[in-house]
């Protein structure tokens, strides 16, 4: 199966859940990293609003106040991470994601400690499929992202052996599902 056969699969898969697994296993997989030490540890954590059924991690930055979050901006082909806390403007952007205020402070990656990953599908490697438009992989690849932590976070039915890579996918360091968290090598 190549990697668009395989997205359109996994999103039907997904979209499938019901409302209540769903939440429960998003769930699960916030408590997994509550208990993680690598998100422990972090104090500055870029991650995402859930989209087409993705894990919800939002109970993470409401519960945990004393965290700086970062989310993306999706502009020409490249994401801006800004920190946002609860409360400050959101709107509707590209592919209509939900992203916060252009006008909120910009995140470099230097003041970053964690990056929560979203992802179609991760393997035992660390590789991720996403969505295909490469937003991900283009940040991951550059010099100044690469030394920060990353964690692919994905239901476990979309967790396998082995998924499709190309020479510029970069595999993950950890990856969390609602089953544990794995710690990989990066």
């Amino acid at each position: 199966m190549n990697k668009s056969e395989l997205r359109r699969s996994l999103l039907q898969q997904r979209q499938s859940l019901s409302e209540m697994e769903w939440r429960q296993k998003s769930d699960r997989i916030c408590t997994h990293l509550m208990g993680w030490s690598k998100f422990a540890d972090a104090k500055t954590v870029l991650a995402y609003f859930s989209f087409r059924r993705e894990p919800d991690l939002s109970p993470l930055w409401v519960h945990h106040h004393q965290k700086f979050w970062g989310f993306p901006r999706c502009v020409a082909r490249e994401m801006i991470w800004h920190r946002w806390q609860s409360g400050d403007p959101l709107q509707k952007g590209a592919f209509g994601l939900l992203e916060p205020d252009a006008t909120l402070p910009i995140l470099e990656p230097s003041q970053v400690d964690l990056i929560l990953v979203p992802a179609l599908a991760c393997d035992v490697a660390g590789y991720r499929l996403g969505y295909g438009g490469g937003f991900y992989d283009r940040m991951l690849s550059q010099p100044r992202w690469r030394e920060v932590p990353t964690i692919g976070i994905v239901f476990e039915s979309a967790y396998f052996p082995a998924l499709p890579v190309d020479d510029w996918d970069r595999p993950l360091g950890g990856i969390c599902t609602e089953a544990g968290a794995i710690e990989l090598t990066e």
